[in-house]
């Protein structure tokens, strides 16, 4: 055996923290921070090492498998097969389907794991060029919609996101965000532990306003509850007073800003008086913040989950961005900046669209070709033209993680066919009838396509295999080029040609803005990365306005229509006291991504974290103890869940983790099912809506908690 150390990034946050591996043959000897990544600075967290538990873990299917379905009661079996068995059968059944019902018969869902993968990202267009369905789904619609929409409005293209500059800045306002526990989201931030307290350090501030006293806020230099759904309200009331006090200065952005005016005579009744009887923020305090981030030499408004997972979610990123622009701290060092990644999607993707089509059932709108994930399941059960028949699913878990799962696990029984690229029978692959496991993440290549370009500083990295890939397997690359080039035969087409993925960020490498077809000293290519495995440093975020705009006469446009038409949406709602129930919101933790995490000893190790929050005073109020049983109830279903006192918790607001609810039958992670918990998505509702997006509010949900 020989002893190797493997240059690798971890894949399994947004916070692409790079690690050393060391491996002697193909046993792992140990996982650790790689101190010469210009990116993470040798920080990981603990899912890094869970790398070795997803490479070794029994669970993982290592080729593909076919379902039989039990007769008379029976339990389905399950059968391994080859992979041209599973190739053909699902490219068979694909064809035949939308040849008989049309495209429309057929569904896609990808999950959140696809962009922490390049090869899924860079060749599922393989197989879905041969279906342009109206029905794909993504997680983006339980997540990140109104990050893209407003980012498509404001600046002209989905990805181009604000990212804050919290190494630079001296005020930091952050809202329904716990980076402590995430690395960051929309915001690729390794070691922010370290980056906040250099904050504070410097003489900076940080506020968190939650409805939890997070682990964020912990450190924060204050923290202010805020009652969860009402966020949008705070936001034009920090934002009216800008206008109120003149307190408005673009900076540099004034050549190319327009529609301010527009917005004030707008949101002129926003005001913190209006906002604080249903916020819980006084009106002074709001007043107080306004100044505060005016005054700063560099100050950031950042909002995450807590804010676009809910019924305002668009308004509330309009807000946000707004405020960064009023206060002149767009593009500017200390404020928030856009990156320029080596590979620049901005100028190689579709900007996207909206509204071009809407879902057949309740009329909800696309974005980027995708409808809302919430519509799912009745778009699958609800009869007549354009009735999904057939479901591909790729890296996702939509029963655990898009609302009213109980409603789309029953959904997915009624399909003629369906197919999972996914290494694990979970609880949504165990209703498919062909599972298609790729290689371990070990076991090929790596580059952070998707997170460069959200990063706090540009950086390019590249990682090689630590295992060579097994006889037989397939890539998920692969497995996608396959079924394209079996599709294209049943339907009488040539195949196409397959660069690798690596072939490809070479080439992007190549034409990118650090190439030396730029005229760039780092001359970037994927030889010169492999020359530098931990990484190439392309230097601290940088002003590029108005350059870097994408809109049509690269000049921002605040007054945008839609949201300032879904003011009145607001105004209606909050005309009208609230109606006493509790409200219910999410939480993540630092061992957590999702649903994928919880199969890794490593990662669900101690306490149960599967627990609902709740302020002892609301406790009290209905006679429960803690650590009982309660059952955690809404309108699409209802949860029997321990109940753990917190006065970390706001009142009249309880939380509860997502991702569990790993009790279905029929699934093989042995782990997981050993630390089941339970799904928060049997609670979500899929009728509520963040209505000018379509995203789904799986935030401020209201429920009631009663003794089990």
């Amino acid at each position: 055996m020989t002893r190797a150390i493997h240059h690798r990034a971890c894949h399994l946050c947004e916070a692409i923290c790079g690690l050393l591996i060391e491996t002697d043959g193909e046993q792992i000897l140990s996982i650790k921070g790689d101190p010469d990544d210009p990116l993470s600075r040798g920080h990981i967290c603990p899912k890094a090492v869970a790398l070795q538990d997803i490479h070794e873990d029994p669970d993982r299917l290592r080729g593909p498998v076919r379902r039989i379905r039990g007769v008379n009661g029976a339990a389905d079996q399950w059968r391994d097969i080859g992979w041209d068995e599973a190739l053909d059968t699902t490219a068979r059944q694909l064809v035949a389907i939308a040849q008989r019902d049309g495209v429309n018969a057929i569904g896609i869902y990808m999950g959140n794991p696809t962009v922490h993968n390049y090869g899924m990202m860079t060749h599922q267009k393989n197989l879905f060029r041969h279906f342009r369905t109206d029905n794909r789904f993504s997680a983006t619609s339980v997540d990140q919609l109104p990050h893209h929409l407003v980012a498509m409005w404001l600046f002209g293209h989905k990805s181009l996101f604000p990212i804050p500059d919290i190494d630079r800045c001296d005020y930091f306002l952050m809202l329904g965000a716990n980076p402590i526990a995430s690395n960051g989201s929309i915001w690729t931030v390794p070691d922010v532990r370290r980056r906040i307290k250099d904050l504070k350090r410097r003489g900076g501030k940080l506020v968190v306003v939650d409805p939890r006293r997070t682990e964020t806020a912990q450190l924060a230099s204050e923290h202010l509850f805020i009652t969860p759904g009402s966020d949008a309200l705070f936001l034009l009331a920090l934002l009216q007073t800008l206008f109120a006090e003149d307190l408005v200065d673009p900076g540099a952005l004034s050549g190319f800003v327009s529609g301010l005016d527009t917005v004030a005579v707008a949101i002129a009744d926003f005001t913190p008086e209006f906002a604080a009887p249903h916020t819980g923020i006084d009106a002074e305090t709001t007043r107080r913040l306004a100044r505060e981030l005016a005054a700063a030499g560099a100050g950031i408004c950042y909002g995450r989950m807590g804010v676009s997972t809910q019924a305002y979610g668009t308004l509330c990123q309009w807000a946000l961005q707004l405020l960064n622009i009023a206060t002149g701290n767009l593009d500017q060092p200390g404020g928030s900046l856009f990156t320029l990644p080596a590979v620049d999607q901005v100028s190689g993707i579709s900007p996207g669209g909206f509204g071009r089509h809407h879902s057949r059932v309740r009329g909800l709108p696309e974005f980027d070709r995708e409808l809302p994930a919430a519509a799912m399941a009745e778009e699958i059960t609800t009869p007549g033209e354009g009735q999904i028949r057939a479901l591909f699913v790729g890296a996702g878990n939509p029963v655990l993680s898009t609302p009213n799962g109980r409603q789309l696990d029953a959904a997915l029984e009624q399909l003629e066919f369906m197919a999972c690229l996914d290494p694990y029978l979970n609880e949504t692959t165990r209703q498919a009838d062909i599972i298609l496991p790729p290689t371990s993440p070990l076991e090929h290549d790596h580059y952070d396509l998707g997170f460069h370009i959200n990063a706090i500083r540009n950086t390019a990295r590249h990682s090689e295999a630590v295992f060579p890939k097994p006889e037989g397997a397939l890539h998920d690359w692969e497995i996608f080029a396959e079924l394209g080039n079996r599709v294209a035969e049943l339907l009488g087409q040539a195949p196409q040609p397959t660069l690798p993925p690596h072939e490809i960020i070479d080439l992007g490498l190549q034409m990118g803005p650090y190439s030396a077809r730029q005229g760039s000293p780092h001359a970037l290519s994927l030889a010169e990365l492999r020359q530098h495995p931990s990484g190439i440093d392309l230097g601290p975020l940088q002003p590029q306005l108005p350059q870097r705009l994408q809109t049509r006469d690269q000049t921002i446009n605040c007054a945008t229509p839609q949201p300032l038409a879904d003011l009145q949406r607001l105004r209606d709602e909050f005309a009208e006291p609230g109606d006493g129930l509790l409200r219910l919101i999410g939480r993540r933790h630092v061992r957590s991504n999702n649903s994928w995490m919880h199969n890794y000893r490593r990662l669900v190790k101690g306490k149960d974290r599967c627990t609902l929050l709740m302020h002892p005073r609301d406790m009290q109020s209905r006679d429960i103890a803690d650590g009982v049983e309660v059952t955690l109830s809404s309108r699409a279903g209802a949860v029997k869940v321990t109940v753990e006192a917190s006065e970390d918790m706001m009142p009249g607001v309880v939380s509860l983790p997502h991702g569990y609810g790993h009790d279905r039958p029929g699934i093989r992670m042995q782990t997981a099912v050993r630390h089941a918990g339970v799904s928060c998505n049997d609670v979500t509702d899929e009728l509520a809506l963040d209505v000018l997006s379509g995203n789904a509010a799986v935030n401020g949900v209201p429920v009631t908690v009663s003794p089990a």
